[in-house]
């Protein structure tokens, strides 16, 4: 079993791999783990943007273990740094295995998230409320 122990803060994330969600290895596509925390720290960086953001960087991205069917995926996303109009989200995906015996850090990353209006134009991110 492993040590390690979650992030600090709440789960923005969890959901259970699924047989249809497999490469031919028979583990999970790393491409559906990578959708999965796009998910989760696009939910972050709306909510601290205050509206609508997109995605423009997925900086070291590093997959550290392999998720298999049935594992439970709980992606953890936190805001690590703020520019003008950018936020970088740092990701860590954890999995917990074998009926909760288990977990163990499977992959981590930052994504950048640029703030945007309604003609997709970056604009400042607001101070915090």
């Amino acid at each position: 079993m492993s040590e390690e122990i979650y992030p600090s803060g709440e789960a923005t994330l969890r959901t259970v791999a699924m047989p249809s969600d497999v490469n031919v290895n028979g583990d999970i596509f790393g491409g559906w783990v990578l959708a999965q925390m796009d998910v989760a720290s696009g939910i972050v960086a709306a909510h601290r943007g205050q509206g609508r953001v997109t995605t423009v960087a997925v900086d070291a991205m590093k997959f550290i273990r392999p998720v298999a069917v049935g594992d439970i995926l709980c992606v953890w996303a936190w805001v690590e740094r703020i520019g003008r109009s950018s936020m970088g989200i740092r990701i860590e995906a954890w999995v917990v295995r074998h009926q909760g015996r288990a977990k163990e850090k499977v992959t981590e990353a930052v994504f950048t998230y640029v703030a945007i209006d309604e003609h997709g134009k970056p604009r400042p991110v607001p101070d915090e409320a």
